[in-house]
This record gives C-alpha cells, structure tokens and sequence, in this order.
C-alpha cells in the first residue's frame, strides 16, 4: 500500500524569458561633410561598419545593452558621410543560469535590437541624400565565439558586466 498523505510541492523552475522592456536611441551622428557635392556620385563608395556591443547589469536586476553601429562612406579622395548610432535596451532576463547571462546579453539581446538599429541608419542615409544603406543581419553568436577567444589568448577585455 502506498502513502497517500501530504504530497510533495514542487515548483517548477521558471522557462528561460527575455523581456524588452525599453529600446532608445542613447547618441546619434550622422554627418555629410560635402554636402551638397557629395550627392553627384560618380563612383560607388567603399562603406566600413562596425559594431559593438557592451552590456551591464543595474542594481535593480534589469540589464542594460548598448549596440553601437558606426558606417562609413569613401571614395578614394574624400569621406562621403559617417553615421554612427548607440541604439540601447533595458532587459528582463529570468531563468537563466548565472553563467548564460552574458551570452544571452551578447548574443540574443542585440537580435532584438539590431532591426531597429539598422533602420535607423537606412532612414538617415536616405535623408541625407543617399540611397538607403541597409546593413545585413549579423551574426551576434559568431562576434560573442570571437570576443570568447580574444579574450582567452588575452587580446580583449572582458565584457562590462557589472
């Protein structure tokens, strides 16, 4: 015969969420140094990006993300523009383990950012008089795989968690 007293409670551990709980443009550049010349184009410029990302968590639990994106325009004898944005969020993360917080901050966080963040640069280039810049999607898990490894060959500083 079995014991059919008190049962055991147990709770059921919480599934790993990701909450956005705000997106804002925290700084914004975009500057056309020739303007209005640089709008007559004669050949197609060379475009430079580049992106990074830092993280931080608050007192309050909640985590902050900056992706900073920066683009470039050249020709061979003159910048045509630069535009350089730090789009952030704040972020709920709740069951996760202590050590799969920075790769959810550095890889899953920003895929949630990056659309906007890229639309912004789109928007400006084309009010800037240039055909939209529309920056590919990245791939945040292969950045975070490279930053892991600079780091353990002792090239790149731990990420800014706090």
């Amino acid at each position: 015969m079995t014991d059919t007293g008190a049962a055991e409670t147990q709770t059921p551990e919480a599934a790993p969420a990701i909450r956005v709980l705000a997106q804002f443009v925290r700084d914004f550049s975009f500057e056309n140094p020739r303007a209005p010349d640089s709008l007559r184009l004669t050949s197609q410029p060379s475009i430079e990006l580049g992106v990074e990302l830092s993280a931080r968590g608050r007192p309050d639990g909640l985590f902050e993300l900056d992706l900073k994106m920066s683009a470039t325009a050249k020709t061979d004898t003159d910048t045509q523009f630069q535009a350089e944005l730090v789009y952030g969020g704040l972020f709920e993360i709740q069951g996760v383990p202590e050590e799969q917080i920075e790769p959810m901050l550095m890889v899953e966080c920003p895929r949630f950012l990056f659309p906007f963040a890229r639309r912004i640069i789109a928007d400006a280039t084309v009010e800037g008089g240039f055909p939209p810049l529309m920056l590919e999607p990245i791939d945040f898990g292969a950045l975070y795989m490279a930053q892991l490894q600079q780091r353990e060959q002792g090239v790149a500083p731990p990420s800014a968690l706090n």
